[in-house]
């Protein structure tokens, strides 16, 4: 491919542009010249005539440049060309973001979020959720000491519970019933799945 660099006074936008290009886009195209140059050319046909880039082209222009890089492509037919404007607008869109790689890429960033196309802020919500996420799989599980000490107190009241349903029923006209010989209070118990520890309730 021979890129040439040309100044952007020589260049023709064409009379009809597949895509609108908003505000927001041409300024997210402008951090990104900043921060990386300008990273691929812009398509020309032999007169000039813009048939790929034209957001990247006004780009340019907002930005004060001279030049730019360009890409002539030569010997297509008037319908080849509004193919080829059609095309490219529409190959980009069909991709799909790989989730996995982009959450982490944003994890091995940690807070240089600074990224044209996105909300620097959104971005660090994003890793911040994924954070916290990751810390609740970790704790999952564990047991605190205040869970410890909810877990004894629903104890101590169900006992009592017991204790007083006995005793009124001791009182009533009914004898107690006796319990059976060689049995005890059954307990209930869960297993924490991180240790494997069993939890008494």
């Amino acid at each position: 491919m021979n890129i040439i660099t040309l100044p952007l006074a020589e260049i023709k936008l064409p009379e009809k542009n597949v895509r609108i290009h908003t505000e927001k886009q041409i300024k997210e195209f402008s951090r990104s010249v900043k921060m990386f140059g300008q990273i691929r050319p812009i398509v020309i046909d032999e007169n000039g005539i813009i048939l790929a880039g034209v957001g990247l082209f006004e780009t340019l222009k907002s930005m004060g440049k001279n030049e730019g890089n360009f890409y002539r492509v030569e010997g297509l037919s008037e319908n080849q060309k509004k193919k080829l404007m059609i095309a490219d607008n529409k190959i980009f869109g069909l991709g799909v973001d790989n989730l996995d790689v982009f959450n982490a890429f944003l994890d091995e960033l940690q807070h240089d979020l600074d990224i044209p196309g996105y909300d620097e802020d959104i971005l660090k919500s994003m890793v911040a959720a994924a954070d916290e996420v990751s810390q609740r799989i970790s704790d999952y599980g564990t047991v605190g000491a205040d869970d410890i000490a909810d877990m004894e107190t629903a104890r101590g009241k169900k006992e009592a519970a017991i204790a007083s349903s006995a005793n009124e029923t001791n009182d009533g006209d009914s004898p107690a019933q006796p319990q059976a010989e060689g049995t005890s209070e059954v307990r209930r118990f869960v297993i924490c799945p991180k240790c494997e520890e069993k939890i008494w309730l």
